[in-house]
C-alpha cells in the first residue's frame, strides 16, 4: 500500500471517530441536497496544509506544508499515480525561506509565487512577502526573480495572472488602502512588456475596511473568487465570496454560503484545471461545536493527530454545487483556463 493511500486510509478512519464524538450520524442522501465541501483526504495530514495549486494538465498538484506556527512555508509537489496523488517532495525552488500562494500564468509560460527570500544576493531573508517569477525555459524554469515594482513594505500575496496581462493580488501597501494599518486590499497591475504598471485598488466592491485577501481570477478576467475576514455575513473569520466583472465594473461580493464556508478560515480557493471541482484551505476543526461526551485520552490523541485538529486542511466541493449567481452575457460563468 502506497504512503498516500495510508495517509487517506488514516484521516477517513479518524473522520469517523470525529462523527462518533461529536454525536453525528451521517446524513440521508437526498436528491434535491446540494454538496458541501468535503475533506481533500489524500493530501490533507495531522500538517498544516494549505493553498493548493494545480499544474495546467493536472498530473501534479503543488501546496503548502506550513509550521503549526504559521511562520514558515515550504512549497511541495506530488505526481498523478492513477488513482490517487503519490508521495509530495519538496518543490525545486523552495525548501529554504518562506513560499507561498503559487500560481502558472493561462498560457503555462511563467509561475508566480511569494517569498520571503532575500530581495538581492547577500541581503538577509525579508520580515514580509515579495512577489516573485519563474519563467519557463528551453532548459525547464528560470531562477525565481523578484518582481520589484510591485513590492511594497508590507506583505504580498496570491499573485495570479489574466489572459490579456493583468496581474490581480493582495497587498497590505499603504497608499489607497481601505483599512488600517495591518490590513490587506485587493490590487491589480498590468503587465506592459516586461514589467507592471502602479498597482490599483480593486475599489469599495470588492475591498473592505477588514482584510481582503487572495483573489483567484479567471483567465478570461470575468469571475473572481477571494477571501476576506470582517465582512457583516461572515460565518466566523475569512470566508470565500465570488464576484463577477462585467463591462469595467465588479459586483459586489457575495458569500459563497454554507456548504462553502465554515467558522475558520476558509481561503486559498482555486479550481482544478478540469474546472469540475473548487480546491481551497480551511482550519475548521473539531472544536467549532460542543463535543457529545467526553473524550478518552486515546480518542483526544487520535483527533488532535489528524486533520481537524485545528491546523489548516485541503477542501473541495464540486464546481457545479457553487451558487456563482448569473453570468455576464459575454461570460460562460465557468472557470477559464
Amino acid at each position: 500500500m502506497s504512503m498516500a493511500s495510508k495517509r487517506w486510509r488514516r484521516a477517513a478512519r479518524t473522520i469517523l471517530v470525529l462523527a462518533a464524538m461529536l454525536g453525528l450520524r451521517p446524513p440521508s442522501p437526498r436528491a434535491d441536497e446540494s454538496p458541501r465541501a468535503a475533506l481533500l483526504a489524500e493530501l490533507s495530514t495531522a500538517d498544516d496544509d494549505a493553498h493548493a495549486t494545480f499544474d495546467p494538465d493536472g498530473g501534479r498538484v503543488f501546496f503548502l506544508k506550513g509550521s503549526p506556527n504559521f511562520a514558515h512555508w515550504t512549497v511541495v509537489v506530488a505526481a498523478r499515480e492513477g488513482e490517487r496523488w503519490g508521495e509530495p517532495e519538496v518543490a525545486w525552488f523552495s525548501g529554504r525561506y518562506s513560499d507561498a500562494d503559487m500560481s502558472f500564468a493561462p498560457d503555462a509560460r511563467s509561475i508566480y509565487f511569494v517569498s520571503t527570500r532575500p530581495a538581492r544576493s547577500g541581503e538577509p531573508e525579508q520580515d514580509d512577502t515579495d512577489i516573485w517569477r519563474m519563467r519557463r525555459t528551453a532548459g525547464g524554469w528560470s531562477a525565481p526573480g523578484r518582481v520589484a515594482e510591485l513590492a511594497s513594505p508590507g506583505n504580498e500575496w496570491f499573485p495570479n495572472l489574466t489572459a490579456d496581462g493583468w496581474l490581480y493580488f493582495g497587498s497590505e501597501r499603504r497608499d489607497g488602502n481601505l483599512g488600517g494599518a495591518g490590513t490587506s486590499d485587493l490590487w491589480r497591475a498590468h503587465l506592459v512588456g516586461d514589467r507592471f504598471t502602479a498597482p490599483e485598488n480593486l475599489g469599495p466592491r470588492l475591498n473592505t475596511a477588514g482584510n481582503d485577501i487572495e483573489p483567484w481570477v479567471s483567465a478570461d478576467g470575468r469571475l473572481m473568487i477571494l477571501a476576506s475576514r470582517g465582512r457583516p455575513d461572515t460565518r466566523g473569520a475569512y470566508d470565500l465570496y465570488i464576484s463577477r466583472r462585467c463591462g469595467d465594473e465588479w459586483s459586489a461580493a457575495r458569500n459563497l454560503g454554507d456548504r462553502v464556508n465554515s467558522k475558520g478560515w476558509d481561503f486559498g480557493a482555486r479550481p482544478t484545471p478540469d474546472g469540475k471541482w473548487l480546491v481551497f484551505t480551511s482550519n475548521r476543526a473539531f472544536t467549532d461545536q460542543p463535543l457529545a461526551r467526553s473524550l478518552g485520552y486515546r480518542e483526544l490523541l487520535d483527533l488532535l493527530h489528524a486533520p481537524g485538529n485545528g491546523l489548516n486542511d485541503l477542501y473541495r466541493i464540486p464546481w457545479s454545487a457553487l451558487d456563482l449567481g448569473p453570468p455576464c452575457a459575454a461570460s460562460a460563468g465557468a472557470p477559464a483556463h
